[in-house]
């Protein structure tokens, strides 16, 4: 499986951005999708997930801001980020918790994209 992400960019605060990933390759099935983020000198953090059925949870810092989506016949998952703030600026990284054919779970992850918003 691979993911591609795309999107990332540089905005003032206040703005808003859309990142995009898209998942390819042979699978059994795509559990939970989700964007993870990470700030120079801090641990990779989860921002938003999602699973097959659209139950979704968010980081505390982005909520009411930033939603969630998904396309599971596109293998696509998306997030809107509204209202950004200097503090979001990381690499955002989106992960798919795959089921191989196996019968193994494997996570996969996209090759990250930047984020910067300026104050």
């Amino acid at each position: 499986v691979q993911l591609q992400a795309s999107g990332g960019g540089l905005v003032q605060a206040g703005g808003s951005l859309r990142l995009s990933c898209a998942a390819s390759g042979s699978r059994l099935w795509i559990n939970r999708m989700g964007w993870f983020r990470q700030a120079p000198g801090k641990q990779r953090e989860l921002v938003a997930a999602i699973s097959s059925a659209g139950n979704t949870n968010y980081a505390d810092s982005v909520k009411g801001r930033f939603t969630i989506s998904r396309e599971n016949a596109k293998n696509t998952v998306d997030l809107q980020m509204d209202s950004l703030k200097p503090e979001d600026t990381a690499v955002y990284y989106c992960r798919a918790d795959v089921l191989e054919w196996t019968g193994a779970g494997v996570n996969y992850w996209g090759q990250g994209t930047q984020v910067t918003v300026s104050s």
